[in-house]
């Protein structure tokens, strides 16, 4: 697979109909809007739509920058007396400079979020209504096996080196531990109530849980295994990731209409006010940027790290953002 062209300026349609992306390139799935967009994150201008996409939700770019994979909460129903890992829902497989969807790879049960492995050959998406994960080939456009975590798995993340995944499971309030030579879940980690979206300390030695429901970021070791904090940050949690910095962590509460700025180090808690429902959100790295969703208006949010304040909106053409990648 070939990497994007980087670090050019400005944006080129060539003779082809293929793209030069400026670098990076902020590339969003629109949910009800049924596509996906590209967006500078220098002017924080959509430059490009993927329209076909039916209800994408998860989303992350190979390693190389070559395609994106979106996932898709849209499934069809089981007939009556199907094998119950038939297949129901799909993943698409999108070439951002030619502007099309390369592939669609049937998977199980819709699909909430998506995580790939370091080396860009594996996909693994989250099936909360079949309580468990499964790992696409992408070299074979196919599943090829299928992990039961836990009820409602939500999230997965994957370490830099690529032997280990962790998916929250937000029913039970535990965190599966994958061994991702095996395939297979080698052990159960505490998490906190009603475990969402995660993210790693930049040491990886820590994993910071949002809990929706609890209104709560738990602080788990991974040595341990177990919970060493809490904090308190409002109601209905969603969006959580952490700065460029390393040590602050961005967290957005949908009922209370507002994002907040942890320092995981000193506790402090700084809260910006964004109506309505900050939603989804990620860090753009090396920018200085949040990007942060509305779950009940099209637009983004565009927020200074350092100042915490808003310097720009995205309006949307339609739908709500999710889970964004960026390639550089």
């Amino acid at each position: 697979m070939r990497r994007l062209n980087q670090w050019i300026l400005g944006i080129v349609c060539l003779g082809s109909g293929t793209f030069v992306f400026a670098s990076p390139t902020a590339f969003i799935p629109l949910g009800s809007g049924n596509e996906v967009i590209a967006v500078d994150v220098a002017s924080d201008k959509i430059i490009r739509r993927y329209p076909g996409v039916e209800n994408p939700h998860g989303l992350v770019a190979t390693p190389d920058g070559e395609y994106l994979v979106a996932g898709s909460l849209k499934e069809t129903p089981v007939p009556a007396g199907a094998p119950a890992d038939t297949p129901n829902s799909k993943l698409y497989v999108i070439h951002p400079e030619h502007g099309h969807v390369m592939a669609e790879i049937p998977v199980s049960g819709w699909t909430h979020h998506e995580a790939i492995t370091p080396d860009g050959k594996f996909v693994i998406s989250t099936h909360p209504t079949r309580g468990g994960i499964s790992i696409v080939d992408l070299i074979n456009n196919k599943v090829f096996k299928t992990i039961k975590t836990g009820p409602v798995p939500n999230y997965t993340l994957v370490t830099k080196n690529g032997k280990r995944a962790y998916v929250s499971n937000s029913g039970n309030g535990t965190i599966s531990e994958i061994d991702l030579a095996k395939w297979e879940v080698i052990r159960s980690l505490e998490a906190g109530p009603s475990p969402e979206h995660l993210v790693f300390s930049p040491d990886e030695k820590t994993l910071y849980v949002a809990n929706d429901r609890a209104g709560t970021v738990s602080v788990v070791s991974l040595q341990s295994g177990k919970v060493e904090r809490s904090y308190k940050i409002g109601k209905r949690l969603h969006g959580l990731d952490i700065g460029d910095d390393g040590k602050t962590l961005f967290v957005s509460s949908r009922a209370d209409d507002k994002l907040v700025a942890l320092d995981t180090v000193t506790g402090e808690q700084r809260v910006l006010t964004l109506s309505p429902e900050p939603y989804h959100l990620d860090k753009i790295p090396g920018t200085g940027k949040v990007y942060v969703s509305s779950s009940k208006a099209p637009k983004i949010w565009v927020v200074d790290q350092k100042t915490f304040t808003v310097t720009d909106t995205i309006q949307l053409p339609g739908g709500e953002g999710h889970q964004i990648a960026v390639i550089k």
